[in-house]
């Protein structure tokens, strides 16, 4: 289903159980992110928390509404995500007469698709108080998330930009760093798009106006996360998803497009000659990202409902909530990589790899060194170019059972042969690294290997138990009384 706004996706939630209301006064300096952290790593009571008396704030806070693949599902308006990696790949099969590049880069073109396009309405809901004359960040219960943070941290944001130079639009989820009341430090990694934006407003000596919307449908609040080619909007995206056109309205003060049903938009701009010192920030790696120089964003106004709630979101050692928001992403793009690289059976990127440091995945071998091909071709495939470590298993290995990966890995690699070591872009969070934004990567062919592979060793089968004796123990199970559920 398609949820109109936060609230209902909340009232869902609700009446599903999977939402609880803190009524005890919480401080939003490091108290939330305690309690949200307990709830987040829980065997049981694992919930989405609205903290509803927080300190110096009338707003409520929303915190882990994404933290389980369950609620994660319902967010985007399925039972599983799998159903929207299988409606991906329903819109590849539309193989065009270019080829299925031509096919990626007319996505947003194709009927199916181009139906859900935005929708802009003239009245909504996050502008039903504006605040130009003296727009302000004090009201927002913006948190300060562990103790070694350069400040208090949006966390939750869509960050709205358009290109300089050719006018599209980018919407993406970036943090920002509360400097005070009237700016913010926008922590635009190099390899995203707003940060393309922002080079193309500096080599123009031009500003580059940036609206920031809190909250909306949790679909849409998704799609900022999602690496999207440029080509593709993410509104539009968000509307392909929850089967239903995202509404926009125009901003207050910039000339930017906002979802309506937003609970509270920051409106202003960057100025590209400055930038300030952003960070520490405790990271999805578990680790503090360091501090570096980033943009400055300039508050020009406030538009907001009239009772906001704000959501934010913690990151840290995982599980976490991103942790559900980044599998979504890997089983939405599973179809393209398929399509991009038929031998490619299943990909995991776990989540104690921080996503993008660790990359299972499983293909069906064919001819020599395809392993490497899926290798090299998966690091040239957009934010894929940031994976630090890749490992190929064969067709039928479970790329989500961790224990039976390190089996294969432990058995079946030969360092000297199967490592490939190459240089790239990493990460800007990457730490390891003695360069900022490169360094090396690791390619591992954990896979079986034959002649095929110059393996001229008998290579030993899997130790499985014949059929004929599994199925007599399985009609004898109860009767033996193993029964151990």
């Amino acid at each position: 289903m398609a949820y109109k706004d936060l609230r209902e996706f909340l009232s869902f939630l609700e009446k599903r159980g999977q939402l609880k209301r803190i009524k005890a006064q919480v401080d939003p300096e490091l108290e939330i992110t305690e309690i949200t952290d307990r709830v987040c790593k829980a065997n049981t009571g694992n919930v989405a928390l609205l903290f509803e008396n927080v300190r110096g704030s009338s707003m409520p806070v929303l915190m882990n509404m994404y933290g389980s693949e369950e609620r994660m599902s319902w967010a985007l308006g399925v039972d599983r995500l799998d159903e929207l990696g299988d409606r991906v790949a329903g819109l590849l099969k539309m193989d065009p007469p270019g080829g299925i590049m031509d096919g990626l880069q007319k996505l947003g073109r194709l009927t199916e698709v181009a139906r859900f396009r935005p929708k802009i309405v003239s009245d909504a809901p996050c502008q039903e108080v504006v605040e130009t004359n003296e727009p302000s960040l004090a009201d927002i219960p913006i948190l300060k998330c562990w103790p070694q943070d350069g400040g208090r941290y949006i966390t939750l944001p869509l960050v709205v930009t358009r290109d300089p130079e050719t006018g599209r639009r980018n919407v993406g989820m970036y943090r920002l760093q509360v400097y005070d009341d009237r700016t913010l430090g926008m922590h635009w990694h190099i390899h995203k798009v707003a940060a393309e934006h922002y080079r193309h407003g500096e080599a123009g000596s031009r500003r580059l106006e940036v609206a920031i919307a809190l909250g909306g449908d949790p679909a849409t609040i998704y799609t900022g996360s999602a690496p999207l080619p440029p080509m593709v909007d993410e509104f539009l995206f968000a509307g392909w998803l929850r089967r239903s056109r995202v509404e926009l309205v125009k901003a207050v003060t910039v000339d930017l497009e906002v979802p309506a049903h937003a609970e509270i938009v920051l409106e202003g701009y960057v100025d590209p000659l400055e930038r300030h010192l952003e960070g520490p920030f405790g990271d999805h790696t578990g680790y503090y990202s360091l501090p570096d120089e980033y943009p400055v964003f300039h508050l020009t106004a406030v538009t907001r409902r009239k009772s906001p709630i704000y959501p934010s979101i913690i990151v840290g050692k995982p599980p976490m909530e991103d942790c559900y928001m980044g599998t979504a992403t890997e089983r939405i793009f599973l179809p393209i990589i398929k399509v991009l690289h038929p031998e490619v059976v299943d990909m995991s990127m776990p989540y104690e790899g921080g996503f993008h440091n660790l990359v299972i995945v499983s293909v069906k071998k064919s001819y020599p060194g395809q392993t490497r091909k899926v290798m090299y071709g998966l690091w040239g495939m957009g934010l894929m170019s940031l994976n630090k470590m890749m490992v190929v298993v064969d067709a039928d290995v479970d790329v989500r059972n961790l224990r039976e990966v390190l089996w294969r890995l432990t058995n079946n690699v030969d360092p000297r042969r199967d490592f490939v070591m190459v240089d790239g872009p990493l990460d800007a969070l990457d730490h390891s690294s003695p360069f900022s934004h490169y360094g090396s990567k690791v390619g591992i062919d954990a896979t079986k290997k034959g002649p095929m592979d110059g393996h001229t060793r008998p290579w030993p089968d899997d130790i499985v138990m014949d059929k004929d004796v599994v199925e007599r123990v399985n009609r004898k199970w109860r009767e033996l009384g193993l029964n151990l559920g």
